[in-house]
């Protein structure tokens, strides 16, 4: 089953300034008239959740959660863009779950799969930190042990 939807790695790819002010503009523009359309909040969210501003992605992630919510047509897009928002912001539990959700209807996504590749990379790179962490509190912990124990034999 073909994918029209953009393959994982366009996802680094944020719109210009000026590309996102015109789709903040059309949202802020139907928000005042109390009649936002679901497209245009789609199309905001989905600009919000491509930049490289962690609130931008929060509020993207927002807006789409809605959609997910409120419009059972629009949950496959919503899926792989929840996926993708949670996934920049570092979320990998939550990204993982909203993209296996994705796979598990459509097994073959393309985008998906690209996707979760990236996902298990920073759930190991985000393990790979913890672990460098871990061992620098280790020796920091027997630096000071050492240090206690030489100034406890010196007396």
């Amino acid at each position: 089953m073909p994918t029209e939807l953009p393959y994982a790695a366009d996802a680094e790819i944020s719109l210009t300034y000026d590309e996102l002010d015109v789709l903040k503009l059309q949202y802020e523009k139907e928000f005042a008239q109390s009649h936002v359309t679901v497209q245009t909040k789609f199309n905001y969210s989905w600009g919000l959740v491509k930049s490289p501003l962690r609130d931008h992605q929060v509020e993207g992630v927002r807006l789409l959660q809605d959609i997910y919510r409120t419009e059972p047509t629009r949950r496959r897009e919503c899926l792989y863009y929840l996926a993708l928002g949670h996934y920049k912001m570092g979320n990998f539990t939550e990204a993982r779950s909203f993209n296996d959700l994705l796979l598990s209807r459509e097994p073959t996504n393309l985008q998906a799969q690209s996707l979760a590749s990236l996902i298990d990379k920073g759930v190991a790179r985000e393990g790979y930190v913890g672990m460098a962490l871990a061992g620098g509190v280790a020796a920091l912990g027997t630096l000071l042990i050492a240090g206690l124990i030489r100034r406890a034999t010196r007396k």
